[in-house]
């Protein structure tokens, strides 16, 4: 029996075409709706498009309009699963952001393609396939958030985007994907051993977090430019293990003084920040400082994080337990 399946189009590569000039970008109807015959002998489909964006476009509050209209379809009856497409840029928060926030009973995967409709070898109509299928599967019960693209499915805690262009560019770095997508099966061969789950309000999408990288010859500059331009945390993507130069110290601890909670994640793309280093500038410094270590979260997703933690507490050891989890 075929399974009742919402489907959410949020924009993106998956719902553009590329022009005679080889530009790429939305037209006036997603192509993706031309394929229902395809799409409907896969399950019985409930299409919502709540808006038709790009993802460097996506914001806080297209984030809790999708998170709002999936807990609108768990209310009520009959839906068995849900699928969101989404450009690729920013797909990773976005699913990473329902994941830590939403309590429905159903499987929810977010996909997305590299290649438009109409470019030779595009795969935004096979992914979205292989989506519905994942979302029918009984198997893909409380697994949390899911993202499927290119035979493969991952959490969203884990997965980034690890290339520009290529089809592949969805990986999990530390932990690989945690089931596969064959013609005839949907495999799981392993699931996460603990999930997150955060109540939040309305209020979420008007917070500001910002995101920076650590470099060679950093001084405290800019963290001085954070402090006084009022936001209400901060994310370092630091160096190594979560160390900083030496001269950004006194402009770190100029927001902590301020009561403004700062994230430290490594700029590194696989292990996890540790207070390990004493020298000046070191891990071991930072968090006797006060600064919050994360726990294996990239930048993108620790400040997603920080920004639903900020709705819970401002208490700087209940954030900081939030982010050893």
């Amino acid at each position: 029996m075929k399974k009742n399946i919402l489907l959410i189009h949020t924009g993106g590569t998956i719902s553009m075409s590329e022009d005679k000039t080889g530009a790429v970008k939305p037209g006036e109807k997603n192509p993706l709706t031309e394929e229902g015959q395809i799409l409907s002998s896969l399950a019985n489909l409930v299409v919502e498009e709540p808006f038709n964006l790009p993802s460097p476009h996506i914001t806080m509050k297209n984030m809790m309009i999708l998170k709002e209209i999936l807990e609108r379809y768990d209310q009520s009856s009959g839906i068995d699963g849900a699928v969101i497409t989404h450009g690729t840029d920013t797909l990773e928060e976005t699913a990473y952001f329902l994941d830590l926030t939403l309590q429905t009973k159903y499987p929810i995967v977010v996909t997305g393609a590299m290649r438009s409709s109409n470019e030779i070898g595009s795969d935004g109509l096979y992914n979205l396939i292989s989506s519905i299928r994942v979302a029918s599967s009984e198997d893909a019960q409380n697994k949390g958030v899911l993202v499927v693209l290119n035979d493969e499915i991952h959490t969203a805690e884990n997965v980034t985007k690890t290339h520009t262009s290529n089809v592949s560019t969805f990986q999990s770095p530390q932990f690989g994907p945690i089931g596969l997508v064959t013609k005839q099966d949907i495999f799981f061969h392993h699931m996460p051993s603990y999930r997150e789950k955060y109540e939040i309000s309305a209020s979420c999408k008007q917070r500001n977090v910002v995101l920076i990288k650590a470099h060679a010859g950093m001084d405290a500059s800019l963290f001085y430019a954070i402090r006084d331009l009022e936001v209400n945390g901060v994310v370092i993507e630091a160096l190594g293990q979560g160390n900083m130069p030496p001269a950004t110290v006194p402009g770190i601890q100029a927001l902590i003084e301020r009561n403004i909670p700062v994230v430290i994640v490594s700029r590194a793309f696989n292990g996890i920040v540790q207070g390990v280093y004493a020298y000046e500038g070191g891990g071991k410094q930072l968090k006797e400082m006060g600064v919050i270590f994360s726990n294996g979260l990239n930048g993108q997703k620790a400040r997603i994080k920080l920004l639903v933690a900020l709705d819970r507490t401002n208490n700087m050891n209940e954030i900081a337990e939030m982010f050893r989890l």
